[in-house]
């Protein structure tokens, strides 16, 4: 009789998360050295590597992908127009995450930095995060009530503990 425990569905979404970024993180250090690719590109590979593993159904990758690329494009953003930190838009103490996360998004965020730019116009201003959904560590709003809620590493989004909403910001919303 196996004792190996198996993930649940929401504990799938979240290693793939993690192991997408590092894919990601991976893709643009290779590419660094040739030329500088775009993130479509990379994330386009480690949606077919996930596929290709069988992690994940397609579906499910490109669910994962979208998450991975607002958060990466949110970081990108703020880096972009604030010049602080990564750990300012992540709202509460580096230390506390887990250092490899930060890393892959420090990473991935700086070098992808003029490609988010150029992709902001094409791109929905600061598209929701929903209940439901995988994020990255940082602070999410609520759009119904601005409850904060802190992710100190990649988790699943609940809905708000104040009001019950499905609905978040990365930036806090304002009344």
């Amino acid at each position: 009789m196996s004792s190996e425990k198996h993930p649940t569905p929401t504990e799938r979404l979240v290693e793939a998360y993690d192991r997408m970024m590092e894919r990601v993180s991976a893709s643009l250090e290779e590419a660094e050295e040739k030329a500088r690719p775009t993130l479509q590109k990379h994330l386009d590979r480690a949606v077919d590597k996930t596929v290709e593993l069988e992690e994940l159904t397609r579906e499910e990758a490109e669910k994962v992908a979208a998450w991975l690329r607002r958060d990466l494009r949110d970081a990108g953003h703020h880096l972009a127009e604030t010049g602080d930190e990564l750990g300012h838009w992540l709202k509460f103490d580096i230390e506390l995450m887990e250092q490899r996360l930060y890393e892959f998004l420090a990473r991935a965020a700086d070098k992808t930095k003029l490609e988010l730019l150029e992709l902001r116009e094409t791109l929905q201003a600061d598209p929701p995060h929903h209940s439901g959904e995988i994020t990255g560590p940082g602070t999410l709003y609520c759009s119904g009530c601005g409850q904060a809620m802190h992710f100190h590493r990649t988790g699943h989004i609940p809905p708000c503990p104040k009001c019950h909403g499905s609905n978040f910001r990365r930036a806090p919303v304002k009344r």
